[in-house]
Formats: structure tokens, C-alpha cells, sequence
């Protein structure tokens, strides 16, 4: 049996991912938002260590994010509440996003229209907006996190 150990790469990602999410719940705080866990969650998805990546795929993120959301409180509007409507979004949005070359955010989109499917109260645009709102703080916040420096230079 081998025995794992962390390395300088595995310490950095997880510092970064670490403070992005203490900094996304604190501003998400600051503003007032209703559930800054969505904030923390997006900034902890969407930190990588190559700085050029995370800032790279924010955008495609950023759009995912608004494809989730409007697709999640139409179906809210049109559709009863239900696991197959989950369903259905979560597909829908994910193609729907291949289909706007969001391939890479993808998953951003099914994630946060499952959410808004899942839980939106009697207002469904509202709380559409709202996990917007937060979903964008999490990614602005990783983005921002992606401009620090590396605490160390690993030798190739």
C-alpha cells in the first residue's frame, strides 16, 4: 500500500479555494443576500490554481449561470414542481448550454437551474435572481482570488 501525501500543488489549490469561499460568504454577507452557501459553493467550484483558467472560464460560468437560472423560473412558471421537472431542467440547461458552446459550464447551468427547480417559494423569479446574485458573487470572488500570487513556485 502506498501512502498519500500532500504536495505543494494540493496545499495551494486548497488555501485558494479556502479563502475564496471565507471571502464569498463574507461579501454575499455584506450584501445582504439570503444564502451565502451558494456564493461559497460556486467560489469553491469554479478556483483553480492556474490563475489564467479560472479567469479564462469565468465568463462561460458567468453565462451558465444566467442559462440555469432564467431556465429554472420559466420551468417554475409553466411546469408543476417535481423530480422529473428537475430532471428535465437539469438536461435542458446542460444542452442548452453545449448548444451556446458553454460546454465547459455546463454543469453550472444544470447545477443552479436544479436549485432554483428544487426550492424557489411562491416568487420564482425572485429567488431565480437571488441565486444569481450569489452564484455571481462566488465566481467574482474566485476570479479575484485567481490574481494572488502562488505562495510557492513548484521546480519543474
Amino acid at each position: 500500500m502506498t501512502r498519500s501525501s500532500l504536495n505543494v500543488i494540493d496545499f495551494q489549490l486548497a488555501i485558494r479555494a479556502a479563502l475564496a469561499a471565507g471571502l464569498s460568504v463574507a461579501a454575499a454577507r455584506l450584501l445582504s443576500l439570503p444564502f451565502p452557501i451558494y456564493a461559497m459553493i460556486s467560489a469553491v467550484l469554479v478556483t483553480d490554481l492556474v490563475a489564467e483558467e479560472s479567469r479564462k472560464l469565468a465568463l462561460p460560468r458567468l453565462a451558465a449561470t444566467v442559462v440555469g437560472t432564467v431556465l429554472g423560473a420559466t420551468m417554475n412558471t409553466v411546469m408543476p414542481g417535481g423530480v422529473w421537472t428537475v430532471v428535465l431542467g437539469v438536461l435542458v440547461a446542460m444542452l442548452l448550454s453545449d448548444l451556446l458552446r458553454l460546454r465547459h459550464a455546463a454543469k453550472v447551468a444544470g447545477y443552479i437551474c436544479g436549485v432554483v427547480l428544487i426550492d424557489h417559494g411562491d416568487s420564482p423569479w425572485f429567488y431565480a435572481f437571488m441565486r444569481m446574485a450569489e452564484t455571481v458573487v462566488g465566481i467574482t470572488v474566485a476570479v479575484v482570488v485567481s490574481l494572488l500570487p502562488k505562495l510557492v513556485r513548484q521546480k519543474t
